[in-house]
C-alpha cells in the first residue's frame, strides 16, 4: 500500500443513458493527466468505452475502470452504463465504491428514470455529489436541472459552483463559498476573476442559502449560526464534509464533460468530501461484519469479470479489507476453492500495468485467468474467511430464441454464448424441452442484440435472432369416458391391451392426476403403469396445436387382457388411443399464459401507456403515483409483450422501466386459437 489510505477515493459515476458520464470520466482522466488528450464518444476514442460494440452504438455496455492521481491523492473511478439494458448489475458495481458522483442533464434535468438509479445509491446509504453536465448544449437550464433534484429526488441540494452562461456562451463558473469567478480557458484551465454584475445580486442569498443548509445539517453549527450569523470556513468545510458523509447534504457542481470544463472543481470536491475507505461502515457478510481495515485479515469482492483478448478472463475486484497481494493463494469463500493469484493489474480503461504493490481496502484492481471466480465472488484469506453478502439481481426482461446460420452448430452457438455468462450476470441461457430452442433472457433487446453481436465477433459464430415460442397450453371444459383398444395380430405373438377412462377438468394450475380404480384384476397391476405412461407421453404432443395438456384428471376404471398378448407396449398404446378419443369429446381449449407487467413510468406518460396495455388485451390492476412517477401493475398475454422495451422506450422517451414475471394461464380468445393452431399446422407441414 504505496499511499495513505486517508486521503484515498473510491467513487462511482452514474446517472441515466446519454447524460454524458463517460464525458466527465474523460475529462476528470485528462485533468489528472492520464491521457494527454480529450476523445469523443461520437469518434470512438474515449479511453473508457472501447469495446467495439461501444464504439458502434456511441454509448457504454460496460463499466470502465480508472486509477489516478489528483493532488497526489490516489482516486479510483467506476464509470457506470446508464441505459437500462446495462445497468442490471448495478447493485453489484455499487458494492465497489464508497461514493456516487451522480451526473445529471443540464437539458433534461433530473427524471423519473433517474429517481430509479438514485434510488440504489440511497439504498446503501452512499455519499452523493450531483454534477449538473452538458451545460455548453442548447437548451441547457441549470435553474430546471437544479430544481428538479430536490422535486423529483426529494434531495436537499447544496450548491458549490453556480454556472456563468450557458450553451455558447457557458464561459465560467460562480465559487459560491469563496464569492468569486473562475473564468474557463481554451485549455481547460480557470482564473479568477470578479462575479459578473448580473449574478453578483444573487450571490450573498445563494452564499447564505448554502451556508445555512450546511448549519442545519449539524446542531452545533445551527446553533452558532443562529447566534452570531457566520461561520469559519473551517467550520463550513467540515459541517459540509459530515452532511455528506451522513447522506444529509448532496452537494452540487456544474460544468461540461464535453468541453473539459468543470473538471478540476469536481475532483477538489470528490477529495474534499467523499469517504476514504477507512470512514465507510463496516461491510455486512453473510456470517458478520468486517471493518473496512487494513488491520483486518485480507477480503476482496469481484464486482465485475470482463474478457480480454490477451490476458483472458479478467476479475474486477474491490479490496475490502487488509492488504492484497499478488502472488498468493487466497479462499474462494464462495465456491470453497482455492485460488491462486499472480499479478494485480492497476486499470486506467483497456491499459492493463502490473503492480507489486500490496493493495489495501478501496483500492480496485484487477486478476487475470482465475480459475474457478466469478462476479459476486469474495475471495478472503483463508485463516479468517469473510464472504459478503451478495445484492438481488433484477429479473430478466425479455427472452429471445437463438438459431446458427447453419444447421447442425446449435452445440456451437450455445458454447459461444455460454462464455458471455462469465462476464454478464444479467444474460441467462437455457433450452426449451418443448421447441429445443436456445432461450437467451436479458434486460432488453439491445442488451440480447449487443450479446449475440459480441459472440459473433469473438467467437467467429453466426447466430440468428428469432421470437422464441409462446408456452401454450391445452386443457379441457367437458369430462368423457371412452375406450381405448389396442389389438394387432400379425403371425406368432399379437398385441391386446384393453382399458376404459374416464377423463375430466381440473382447477386451473392443478396439473395432471391419474387414479388407478381397477377392482377384480380386470387388467393386471403390472400393466396399469403404461396406461398412464401412455397418457402422460400422448399429452405432451397436445391435441389441438401440440402443446401440453394440463389440468385435467384421468381415472382408470375398466379394460381386458390376454394371457399371451397383453404387454406392457400394448396397454401403454391403449392408453394413448383412450387419451386421443378422450379429447376429442372433452371440448379442448388453448390455454395462454399471463404476465404481471410492472410499469414506472412518468405521470405525462400513464394514460399513453394504460391505452396501450388495454390495446394488448390487458387488464390493468391499479396505479400509484409519487413524485412525478406512476407505477402500473397490469395481467397481459405473454404473447402481447414479448417484445415490449422498444414500445415503452418509445411511449415514454425512454424514461420508462418495467419488470415482468409469469402469473397464470387463461383461456386464449378464438382468435388467438385460431392463430396458433394455424400455426401448428404449417409447421408440421
Amino acid at each position: 500500500m504505496a499511499k495513505s489510505l486517508d486521503t484515498q477515493r473510491t467513487y462511482a459515476l452514474v446517472g441515466t443513458g446519454g447524460c454524458g458520464k463517460t464525458s466527465v470520466a474523460e475529462m476528470l482522466l485528462f485533468q489528472a493527466g492520464v491521457i494527454n488528450r480529450l476523445g469523443a464518444i461520437e469518434e470512438g476514442t474515449t479511453a473508457l468505452d472501447y469495446e467495439p460494440e461501444e464504439v458502434k452504438r456511441r454509448g457504454s455496455t460496460q463499466p470502465g475502470f480508472a486509477q489516478y492521481a489528483w493532488d497526489k491523492n490516489d482516486h479510483f473511478l467506476l464509470d457506470s452504463p446508464g441505459d437500462t439494458n446495462f445497468t442490471g448489475d448495478l447493485s453489484y458495481l455499487l458494492r465497489g465504491v464508497d461514493g456516487a458522483v451522480f451526473t445529471v442533464d443540464a437539458v433534461d434535468g433530473a427524471r423519473p428514470l433517474t429517481k430509479k438509479i438514485w434510488s440504489e445509491v440511497q439504498a446503501l446509504n452512499m455519499p452523493a455529489i450531483v454534477f449538473i453536465n452538458k451545460m455548453d448544449r442548447d437548451r441547457a437550464d441549470f435553474n430546471m436541472a437544479f430544481d428538479s433534484l430536490s422535486s423529483v429526488l426529494g434531495v436537499k441540494p447544496v450548491l458549490l459552483y453556480m454556472p456563468i452562461g450557458k450553451q455558447d456562451k457557458f464561459t465560467g463558473l460562480v465559487d459560491v463559498l469563496a464569492g468569486k469567478a473562475l473564468m474557463f480557458g481554451d485549455d481547460g484551465k480557470v482564473t479568477e476573476g470578479e462575479v459578473p454584475g448580473d449574478l453578483a445580486d444573487d450571490m450573498e442569498t445563494l452564499r447564505e442559502t448554502t451556508i445555512e443548509n450546511i448549519a442545519e445539517s449539524d446542531e452545533d453549527l445551527m446553533e452558532k449560526y443562529l447566534e452570531e450569523g457566520e461561520l469559519t470556513p473551517e467550520e463550513i468545510r467540515q459541517g459540509m464534509r459530515a452532511g455528506v458523509l451522513s447522506g444529509e447534504l448532496v452537494p452540487v457542481c456544474v460544468g461540461s464533460g464535453l468541453e473539459n470544463k468543470g473538471g478540476a472543481q469536481l475532483l477538489d470536491a470528490i477529495q474534499a468530501l467523499f469517504p476514504s475507505p477507512l470512514e465507510r461502515v463496516a461491510w455486512e457478510g453473510e456470517d458478520g461484519e468486517r471493518a473496512s481495515s487494513p488491520d483486518e485479515p485480507a477480503a476482496a469482492f469481484v464486482i465485475k469479470t470482463l474478457a480480454d483478448p490477451f490476458a483472458g478472463q479478467l476479475s474486477i475486484i474491490r479490496v475490502l479489507s487488509g492488504s492484497f497481494a499478488a502472488d498468493t493463494a487466497y479462499k474462494n469463500v464462495t465456491r470453497d476453492d482455492t485460488e491462486r493469484v499472480g499479478q494485480l493489474l492497476t486499470l486506467s480503461g483497456k491499459t492493463q500495468t502490473p503492480t507489486k504493490d500490496a493493495q489495501g481496502p478501496g483500492a480496485i484492481v484487477a486478476i487475470a485467468k482465475l480459475k474457478n471466480t466469478a462476479t459476486g465472488d469474495t475471495l478472503s484469506d483463508e485463516k479468517s474467511q469473510f464472504q459478503l453478502k451478495k445484492p438481488e439481481l433484477p429479473p430478466t426482461l425479455i427472452t429471445y430464441a437463438l438459431a446458427p446460420k447453419e444447421k447442425g452448430e446449435e452445440d456451437k452457438v450455445y458454447q459461444a454464448v455460454q462464455k458471455l455468462l462469465d462476464e454478464d450476470i444479467n444474460l441467462n441461457l437455457s433450452r426449451d424441452e418443448e421447441s429445443s430452442d436456445i432461450l437467451m433472457g436479458g434486460m432488453g433487446q439491445l442488451h440480447i442484440e449487443t450479446s449475440v453481436e459480441k459472440a459473433k465477433r469473438r467467437y467467429k459464430v453466426e447466430i440468428v435472432l428469432k421470437t422464441p415460442k409462446i408456452p401454450y397450453r391445452e386443457t379441457i371444459k367437458a369430462r368423457a369416458e371412452v375406450q381405448g383398444r389396442h389389438k394387432k395380430q400379425s403371425g406368432g405373438r399379437g398385441q391386446f391391451g384393453d382399458c376404459w377412462i374416464k377423463m375430466e377438468p381440473q382447477p386451473r394450475g392443478a396439473g395432471y392426476e391419474f387414479v388407478d380404480a381397477i377392482v377384480g384384476g380386470v387388467i393386471p397391476r403390472q400393466f396399469i403403469p403404461a396406461v398412464d405412461k401412455g397418457i402422460q407421453e400422448a399429452l405432451g404432443r397436445g391435441y389441438l396445436a401440440g402443446y401440453p395438456v394440463v389440468d385435467f384428471k384421468v381415472t382408470l376404471y375398466d379394460g381386458s387382457y390376454h394371457s399371451v398378448d397383453s404387454s406392457e407396449m400394448a396397454f401403454k398404446v391403449a392408453g394413448s388411443l383412450a387419451f386421443k378419443k378422450a379429447m376429442e369429446k372433452c371440448k379442448p381449449i388453448l390455454l395462454e399464459p399471463i404476465v404481471l407487467l410492472t410499469v414506472s413510468v412518468p405521470d405525462e406518460n400513464m394514460g399513453d401507456v394504460i391505452g396501450d396495455l388495454s390495446s394488448r388485451r390487458g387488464k390493468v390492476l391499479g396505479s400509484d403515483s409519487q413524485s412525478g412517477v406512476t407505477e402500473i401493475k397490469a395481467h397481459v398475454p405473454m404473447n402481447e409483450v414479448l417484445r415490449y422495451a422498444p414500445d415503452l422506450r418509445s411511449m415514454t422517451g425512454g424514461q420508462g422501466t418495467f419488470t415482468m414475471v409469469f402469473d397464470h394461464y387463461e383461456e386464449a380468445p378464438p382468435p388467438v386459437t385460431e392463430a396458433v393452431i394455424a400455426e401448428s399446422q404449417k409447421d408440421e407441414e
